[in-house]
Parts: structure tokens; C-alpha cells; sequence
């Protein structure tokens, strides 16, 4: 047994004050924040929902209102001047939903009030919310006689929350710009400044002249500022480890990375702390945060789901997010269901990034809740079936399976969804429906002689696939293609049955109209 106390999770736990003073576990995320008030400025941090920045910008509160005694064994306890206290204004938009620029002014003039009550500093003329925000900043700073702290919490929520109606989206963001503005001009009251939120809206739509705002998100020094990383689930919550398997801890929750390979992966903080409590693995975080416009933009743009655990592009297209033109690596970027795997520089001054699935609850759910995208109207129960058959071994039934999922997709729906008009489509079913199970799934497998389209690791048996697509009778060359490879080599030494499966789809019939098998014993 761990020799450290066992103490509270911090479930939902967003005050620094309560959480310090209540028995809470707590991961010091001081040594980032110190670095972060060293170098000053005006920061942007984005992360995914659940991730603790509602938790970061209150620490910075309690840090720049000198409430010493909270962090007293930190990091930064002996590295700060406790006698330099500076006034704190924190704006947050992360609850309720506003529809129209009306709801969104009325919840910046409460909170702009509470401020003004709070401070003590007096509106002494009426004038819109920019002149109400930039007379609070002016008066703070007159008041207390040090500069101003400004935190703001889920500044890109109320457009975010209705990306799928365009005009008002666009409505809610100039509502935004009109208060964020405010800082550029008022940079003489202002000693420290920070915008947290999910997704990066170019700086010329939502912050307009604010040129000097620096953005953190993928910087190597900030990649662990949000979440846990592996020595924080060993040491930190070491006391809730026994009984649970450490290697699946990792293999479904970690692999959140901002930055290439060579910054620490960190884990969902709302997933491992759920985790604990619960005691079993389950989706947590996709099931609390998913953002309901994610599916339906995917649906819309036919996104070829097995390249989602191997997509390339360009560092500009990651922070390419606005209403009217949203990446769609920027969008599950940015939201959290792709991060970065890899970054290359080919040539000086150009990057590459290849971005994937951060872990096996991502990849499980998002995939499941894209089955229906694809036409598969009771996924829940094809799952239980394709995993009764693979548990078994049984080629026969999960070749009538998979023929039975194929014959059921809607016509209609053939007829009136884009994505029909990708030969992907087939492959894009047969990818997510076997990754929604969770079973361990490679696509596009390389070895030195080329690419199978698909490998399942499950229950100590290896499965290849090769997809072809024909007009309309069955030609044999998928299966051929594996074996002429010589696919199946890279396996050998693992001593795994293995089955080479090659499945050919009619473009004309929509069917599986071939799905030959040959087992491989090492």
C-alpha cells in the first residue's frame, strides 16, 4: 500500500481556496504559472472542456490576490512577493447558453456590476459595455494603485454554442470583439492577462488590434500546464491506484499532447479523477463534453473516418477556426478528439503535423457516435454482435454479420448523404464500426512491404484486412493483394493465429460482395 494519505477527489472542484482547504488532492501547477507571470504579458491558452482551466485561472486569482497561505509547500511559495497584491477581474462565460447578442450583453453588464460592487469603483456616467469595461479597468487601477489582472474563462463559449446557426454565431462573436477590444487600449492599467477557451478564433475577428496577445497553446514550457501526466498518477494519486490496472489507466486515458513527441503526454483530468471514484474504465469525458455541432459538421464534411488516426497538415490549418471557416483538423483539434502525434520539419520554416486519437476512449466514442453518420441505425446492438463473433473466432458469422450491416445501410440515406459519393465510405463503416467496439485497431499497418488497409489485435488472434471496391462481381484481388505482399511477415515472430481477410464492396450493388478468409498459423 501507498505510504502518501489517501485524501478527496476533486471532482467539479474549480476554487483553489476550497480545494487547498479541504483535503483535496492537488497536482502543483505552480512551476508553469510561475514561468508564465515571469515572462508577463497578454497569454492565450486553448484546451478541450474538462481540463481544469476554470481551476488554472482561479489559482492565478488567489496567486496575484497574495493568499499566501494557500500555497504554502508549492513550488512557488518561497519565489513570490507576497506584498504586492494586485486587483483581479475575472470574466467567465462558461455558464448557460445566450442566444442573441441581447443575452450575451446583459451577462457581460452582471458580471461587468459584481465587479464594480466588489472593487468599490463607482460607474460615474452611463456608456456602453466597452466605456463600462475600460472605466472599471481606469478606476481599478486609480483605486488600488496597481496595475490590473484580467482572466477570462470559456471567452469563445457563447459562439461556440451556436456554430450551427451561422448569423448568430457571427451575432455573439462581434458581441465578444466589442468587449475584448477594450484591451488593447487600456494595456496601461493592465499586469497580467489571460483568455482560456476551447478553440483559437483568429486574432483579426475576435480580437482586433490586440496583436500583442501571445498564444501558448502548443508551447513546450505550457504542454503540462492543464492536465495530469503519468509521475502526477503515480506519486500524487499513488493512494488510489490498487486494484486497477495500471497499463489500461494509460492505454484509455493518456496521450493528450500539445507539442511533438518529445513533450509529456497528460491525462484528462475529469476522466482519471471520474475513474477513481467509479472504479471502473468508462467514456467520462467524451460523455460530459462532446459538443453536439462535432457530429453533425463530420456528417456534413463526410470525413473519411480512417484517417482520423493519421492526419496530416499544416500548423496554420490547427488554428484555422472561425464561424465562416473552420478546419476540420482545427475543429477535433481543437475540441480535443485528435492531438498531436508527430511534428517534422522537413524544411526550415515548415512544419508538419500528423495528428491522432489520444487514446482508446476517444477513439471508442467518437467513432460509436459517428455510426449512425454512416447509416447504422442501432449501433449498440451491431456492436455486441460484431464483438460475439470476434470473441469466438468465428470467420463464418462475421462475414454474415458484416454482409447483414452492409444490406441494412438506408437507401435513402445513400441518396441523400455526401459522403456516398467517397469510395472511403465503405471502409469508413467497417473502420468505425470494429474501433467503436474498442478492440485494438491499426489502419493503414505498414510494414517494408506496403500498407494492409486494417489490422484487429483481439484475443491473442491477429485479423488483416484488405478493402477493394469492384463494379460488381467479386475479383479475388484483395485477398491476393495481402498474400503477394506479404503482409502477414511482420507477425510471424508475435507466434499469433492470424486471419487474412480480403473484403470487396460492389459500388453498384452496395454490398460485400467477396470476403475471402485464409488462416495463418505461425
Amino acid at each position: 500500500m501507498s505510504a502518501v494519505p489517501r485524501q478527496k477527489l476533486p471532482i467539479g472542484i474549480q476554487a483553489f481556496d476550497k480545494l487547498r482547504e479541504g483535503g483535496y488532492y492537488y497536482v502543483d501547477k505552480t512551476p508553469q504559472l510561475h514561468r508564465l507571470v515571469e515572462q508577463g504579458g497578454y497569454y492565450f491558452l486553448s484546451r478541450p472542456r474538462r481540463f481544469g482551466k476554470s481551476l488554472l485561472l482561479d489559482t492565478l486569482r488567489c496567486l496575484f490576490e497574495g493568499r499566501e497561505a494557500l500555497f504554502e509547500g508549492l513550488y512557488i511559495h518561497d519565489k513570490w512577493d507576497w506584498q504586492v497584491r494586485h486587483p483581479v477581474i475575472r470574466l467567465s462565460f462558461a455558464d448557460g447558453v445566450m442566444q442573441n447578442r441581447e443575452q450575451l450583453d446583459e451577462r457581460i453588464r452582471d458580471q461587468l456590476f459584481q465587479h464594480r460592487e466588489r472593487l468599490g469603483v463607482p460607474l460615474r456616467r452611463e456608456t456602453d459595455i466597452a466605456g463600462e469595461f475600460s472605466a472599471l479597468l481606469r478606476g481599478t487601477h486609480e483605486k488600488y494603485g496597481q496595475r490590473v489582472v484580467v482572466l477570462v474563462d470559456e471567452y469563445d463559449k457563447p459562439i461556440l454554442d451556436n456554430l450551427l446557426e451561422p448569423e448568430r454565431a457571427r451575432e455573439l462573436r462581434e458581441g465578444l470583439k466589442n468587449l475584448y477590444s477594450v484591451l488593447k487600449d487600456a494595456d496601461p492599467h493592465l499586469a497580467f492577462v489571460l483568455l482560456t477557451g476551447v478553440s483559437k478564433f483568429s486574432k483579426v475577428s475576435l480580437f482586433s488590434g490586440l496583436n500583442n496577445l501571445n498564444d501558448v497553446t502548443l508551447d513546450a514550457p505550457y504542454a503540462t500546464i492543464c492536465g495530469y501526466t503519468d509521475d502526477d498518477i503515480d506519486t500524487v494519486f499513488a493512494p488510489e491506484l490498487p486494484g486497477l490496472e495500471r497499463s489500461q489507466i494509460k492505454h484509455w486515458y493518456n496521450g493528450y499532447r500539445w507539442g511533438g513527441q518529445e513533450v509529456t503526454a497528460v491525462y484528462n483530468p475529469f476522466d482519471v479523477l471520474l475513474l477513481f471514484q467509479k472504479r471502473q474504465f468508462g467514456a467520462y469525458w467524451f460523455e460530459s463534453a462532446t459538443p453536439t455541432f462535432l457530429v453533425e459538421v463530420l456528417k456534413q464534411r463526410g470525413v473519411f473516418t480512417p484517417a482520423l488516426d493519421r492526419w496530416e497538415t499544416e500548423p496554420e490549418l490547427l488554428g484555422r477556426f472561425d464561424v465562416d471557416d473552420i478546419a476540420t483538423e482545427a475543429l477535433l483539434f481543437q475540441t480535443g478528439y485528435l492531438t498531436v502525434k508527430h511534428i517534422e520539419e522537413p524544411m526550415l520554416g515548415y512544419r508538419l503535423y500528423t495528428l491522432g486519437f489520444p487514446n482508446q476512449e476517444v477513439e471508442t466514442s467518437l467513432n460509436h457516435a459517428l455510426l449512425p453518420v454512416l447509416g447504422l441505425e442501432n449501433a449498440p446492438r451491431e456492436r455486441k454482435t460484431l464483438f460475439t463473433y470476434l470473441r469466438a473466432h468465428d470467420l463464418a458469422g462475421l462475414e454474415a454479420h458484416l454482409k447483414a450491416l452492409y444490406a441494412g445501410l438506408p437507401h435513402d440515406w445513400y441518396r441523400n448523404n455526401p459522403i456516398a459519393r467517397y469510395e472511403g465510405h465503405y471502409a469508413s463503416v467497417f473502420y468505425s464500426h470494429f474501433a467503436a467496439l474498442g478492440v485494438n485497431v491499426t489502419v493503414e499497418d505498414a510494414s517494408h512491404h506496403g500498407k494492409v488497409d486494417m489490422t484487429v489485435d483481439f484475443a491473442g488472434h491477429l485479423y488483416l484486412f484488405e478493402f477493394k471496391v469492384v463494379e460488381q462481381l467479386p475479383e479475388g484481388s484483395a485477398l491476393e493483394q495481402i498474400k503477394a505482399k506479404g503482409y502477414a511477415d511482420k507477425y510471424r515472430a508475435q507466434g499469433k493465429p492470424m486471419h487474412l481477410i480480403g473484403v470487396e464492396f460492389s459500388r453498384e450493388r452496395r454490398q460485400i460482395v467477396a470476403f475471402e478468409v485464409e488462416n495463418v498459423h505461425c
